[in-house]
């Protein structure tokens, strides 16, 4: 598995050239011309009209939260200040004294740090976002990330911000790392992309804020909500081998030439495995995110393909992919026009909304029809 820092890495880098290259961006969830899976949420998995044979099914569907919203776990969190926490900046740990945090910026290329800190009930402190930061009650923030995922320091700075919470994929680092010798706190946390990673994140933002006790609370009630969401999903998953989903997750930036194939340790793989999917990429050890080839994807021949929804608005649609690449035609997928797909700031975000990330992905792959 590739290390959490290598991740970051890669991940700056497809997304920082994809969006200067074709003007995408992770924003809003965008339209659809599938059914959206979302509007059923109040209806327990279980009770939705499944598919008899998702491996059959033919058209796209788009997965959509039910609650966009971050619920706080408290309102009124307990904090211990000067708090001096261990930094995994790029280059090596670093000690971080934070004396304040009275004005508080979480960055990072998912949203998922800026959602994690309004969840131990810090959002009335949160003083700027970044562009996949979309959720009510952080999305009337001003944007501190330029061109995509780039930092703007000028902007940061007019800020005043107590603190910075970061993670490596927004940058470059070397200003990120600037805004520190300007005299602001900042605090690199480094978890790996998976579920036990959102418990890890939780725990390290929440040191950073001097706020542990309230860290335990968001990890746990996350934890529990995860399990709950898997446990639902399981019940509802086909369990003969010859019957479960193979899932692809493919990143497309049409205009921008770039189309990549996620394997092991990017993210996507633990979707797949929680969906109850068989991952393709794993049966032919594609590790890390690398640039998809024709060869790769027939052989792997996936039954469906998850897809960010500007991704593959950007490829011209189910349509215009099938025709820039006619290998994915050749795919199972590709014949059933079977992709699903989720907004680009959710569906990779690990954090307080995992649990209904995991929720509205079920229902777009398993009950894609349900109203």
């Amino acid at each position: 598995m590739i290390s959490p820092l290598r991740r970051h890495a890669l991940i700056a880098a497809i997304a920082g050239a994809a969006i200067l290259l074709s003007g995408c961006s992770a924003t809003t969830p965008s339209s659809s011309t599938g059914p959206t899976a979302g509007a059923s949420a109040s209806v327990p998995l279980a009770d939705l009209p499944l598919l008899d044979d998702p491996r059959s099914y033919v058209g796209e569907s788009t997965a959509v939260l039910a609650q966009t919203a971050v619920e706080p776990v408290t309102d009124s969190p307990e904090q211990s200040l000067p708090v001096t926490v261990t930094s995994h900046d790029l280059s090596g740990d670093t000690d971080v004294t934070v004396t304040s945090t009275e004005r508080i910026l979480g960055v990072d290329i998912a949203g998922s740090i800026a959602a994690t800190v309004y969840g131990l009930g810090f959002g009335d402190r949160m003083i700027g976002r970044d562009i996949s930061t979309t959720f009510p009650g952080a999305v009337d923030l001003p944007v501190v990330t330029t061109g995509g995922h780039s930092i703007n320091s000028e902007a940061i700075l007019a800020l005043r911000p107590d603190v910075i919470v970061t993670d490596g994929t927004v940058g470059p680092i070397d200003v990120v790392l600037q805004l520190r010798e300007a005299g602001i706190a900042v605090v690199f946390v480094d978890t790996d992309p998976d579920l036990e990673g959102v418990s890890e994140l939780t725990h390290q933002v929440a040191a950073a804020l001097g706020a542990p006790e309230t860290g335990d609370l968001l990890a746990d009630r996350t934890a529990s909500e995860i399990t709950d969401t898997i446990d639902q999903i399981a019940a509802i998953a086909p369990t003969a081998d010859d019957d479960k989903l193979r899932i692809a997750f493919l990143y497309l930036r049409g205009s921008a030439g770039i189309y990549y194939l996620f394997g092991e340790g990017s993210g996507a793989d633990v979707l797949v495995d929680a969906l109850g999917g068989v991952d393709v990429a794993k049966e032919i050890d594609w590790t890390g995110m690398k640039p998809m080839t024709d060869e790769a994807l027939v052989a792997a021949n996936p039954d469906l393909i998850l897809v960010m929804t500007d991704g593959i608005e950007s490829a011209g649609g189910v349509d215009g992919l099938l025709e820039t690449k006619p290998a994915i035609g050749l795919t199972n997928a590709g014949k059933n026009r079977r992709f699903v797909d989720m907004a680009d700031g959710e569906i990779l975000s690990f954090g307080p909304r995992t649990p209904g990330v995991l929720d509205a992905l079920a229902r777009a792959v398993y009950a894609p029809e349900a109203e």
